[in-house]
């Protein structure tokens, strides 16, 4: 499963704030909070400082969140989702974003959990984490932030689990590639909800690359 294409996200001054809503339409409702979550990440924050690893991936968690909004994880969606976030974050932030802060966690409450859950079924969960990581590694990589650290700790963990899944996936889902592409696009759907990105990710890794 192939991440979408993230656009970083920046902060724009704005003056005479207009009071805001959340959309009715999904996608830009996906997009909205991820304009809110890059605008909390900022306060307190030189405007040109890089955000860190869990602020970076709060903001791409709603687009992961769109995409798994469904069986199976739609990259198309989230690539979708992830350009409104450019187009809409000029006017949100010159208004009250603020207001939305609360109805964008109702709307999404896995971004700002506190704990992680992973998929009961081993399988399932090693899908999900080898997925994510993959998403995760795609959306930050180019982006003009060293996340150096990390994404080499998701690279491991990419290693760790490509070489031990491959028998388990043959024998749940068959030898057919496509049959195999549904099953970890289910994977990633149902990790998405599991908990905060950065969490999922570092739960992955201690259970399956510690």
């Amino acid at each position: 499963m192939r991440a979408p294409s993230i656009i970083a996200l920046g902060l724009l001054a704005g003056c005479g704030p207009q009071a805001l809503s959340l959309p009715a339409d999904p996608n830009d409702r996906a997009a909205t909070c991820g304009v809110v979550a890059a605008a909390e990440a900022r306060i307190g924050t030189d405007v040109t400082a890089e955000l860190s690893f869990p602020a970076q991936t709060r903001i791409i968690h709603h687009a992961l969140l769109a995409g798994a909004d469904g069986e199976v994880f739609a990259p198309d969606r989230a690539t979708a989702v992830s350009r409104r976030m450019a187009e809409l974050q000029e006017d949100i932030v010159a208004g009250k974003w603020q207001a939305l802060a609360p109805a964008c966690s109702d709307a999404f409450p896995a971004a700002s959990a506190r704990s992680v859950s992973l998929p009961a079924d081993r399988l399932e969960a090693q899908l999900g984490c080898d997925e994510l990581a993959d998403f995760t590694t795609e959306a930050l990589t180019g982006q003009g932030v060293a996340y150096d650290r990390e994404l080499g700790e998701l690279a491991s963990l990419n290693r760790t689990l490509d070489r031990t899944i491959g028998p388990a996936l043959r024998a749940r889902a068959g030898a057919e590639i496509d049959a195999q592409q549904a099953m970890r696009g289910r994977a990633l759907a149902g990790i998405a909800e599991a908990g905060p990105l950065a969490g999922i990710l570092t739960e992955c890794r201690r259970r399956f690359d510690g």
